[in-house]
């Protein structure tokens, strides 16, 4: 799917969800295992995903309901780009049914221990791969061309989550095509509160003025759902390296926002940095360090900690720093999807 889809690609997707739609029956046996469950229902038929960062995992979760117990193997509010997974993480794996990752040379520790202990046929999925093509990859300051290395943050646009969501769901039906419809039904749920999500985004971006429309961020965070949504991205504090920028490229920063007229800069709460408050107060413009790229908002187990309550805090952090209104947002509806098997079956 091209990468500049707009809502309708949403529609379709839910469509296509629905259209293969077959009767429910139950699940195929799978491993056992200490993961953490997505409900308190696991059972002997419960498939075992693991995966790495938390919005990722939370997409998993929404797809796959009560029939999936989901790992994710990155700890949340640690750098996902440098992470070396512990040796204990290959227990996980070994034990896993199924292993889902962003790819686009994200995680490339957590894939080499993947590959070295899965289990003979359990697949592992590469979610940015199977969403863009290598013309529709974007390369930015933290991610430079020369590095070799695309810009991996794809799920940060709600339309491009719809398509990941899409495509767990096409690796549960292969590895438990019994329950089929049960993913297809999660997964069209799913993408209608994406759609919602995008429609809010869209009104309330449309508060912001237009010359206002600018980011530029601690960590290059959000290349995909800029553009979609009307954007400039003029740059991003963190370079290549993953290190505090250099005094020649501070200062080439604040050039940069005080030429743009930028009123807030944005920060993360993963990657704290005290140049932050130089560029700010030396550019005139309010640092705000708050957004979220792969941590999810609360704890584990939390109504909030969802990849839906991380976008609309994104989002509302971005759009009342840059003197817009927010309120489109008021009262979304972040919890999970899912509709329990239970359920679904007896209907």
């Amino acid at each position: 799917m091209p990468l500049h889809a707009t809502t309708g690609a949403l529609r379709r997707l839910a469509l296509a969800a629905l259209l293969i739609l077959l009767p429910g029956a139950l699940a195929v046996a799978c491993g056992g295992g200490d993961t953490a469950p997505a409900s308190d229902g696991e059972t002997a038929s419960t498939i075992h995903v693991v995966t790495t960062v938390s919005p990722i995992r939370n997409i998993i979760e929404n797809v796959g309901g009560d029939r999936v117990s989901v790992t994710a193997i990155v700890p949340e509010g640690t750098n996902s780009h440098t992470f070396e997974p512990a040796p204990s993480v290959a227990q996980d794996i070994a034990r896993a049914d199924l292993i889902v990752a962003n790819g686009l040379n994200l995680e490339l520790p957590a894939l080499e221990l993947a590959e070295a202990n899965r289990r003979d046929g359990v697949e592992i999925v590469l979610l940015g791969e199977a969403t863009v093509t290598p013309d529709e990859y974007v390369y930015d300051f933290s991610f430079p061309r020369d590095g070799g290395d695309p810009n991996p943050h794809l799920w940060t646009d709600p339309i491009l989550a719809g398509e990941y969501a899409a495509h767990v769901r096409d690796a549960l039906t292969r590895l438990d095509p019994d329950n089929a419809s049960y993913y297809a039904a999660n997964t069209a749920a799913f993408v209608a509160r994406l759609q919602q999500l995008d429609e809010a985004i869209r009104e309330a971006v449309a508060t912001v003025p237009e010359a206002q429309r600018v980011l530029l961020t601690y960590h290059d965070s959000f290349p995909y759902f800029a553009p979609r949504y009307g954007f400039t991205i003029i740059g991003a504090i963190q370079p290549s390296d993953f290190s505090e920028p250099s005094p020649r490229e501070v200062a080439d920063l604040i050039k940069q926002i005080r030429a743009s007229g930028a009123p807030a800069i944005f920060g993360s709460e993963v990657f704290p940095s005290e140049v932050l408050d130089t560029i700010a107060s030396e550019a005139g413009a309010v640092q705000v360090a708050t957004l979220r790229d792969d941590d999810l908002p609360g704890d584990r187990g939390d109504p909030e900690n969802t990849y839906l309550a991380m976008m609309v805090e994104n989002v509302r952090t971005i759009v009342t720093s840059l003197g817009g209104d927010a309120s489109a947002l008021d009262g979304f509806d972040v919890s999970l999807s899912w509709t329990p098997f239970e359920e679904y079956a007896g209907g």
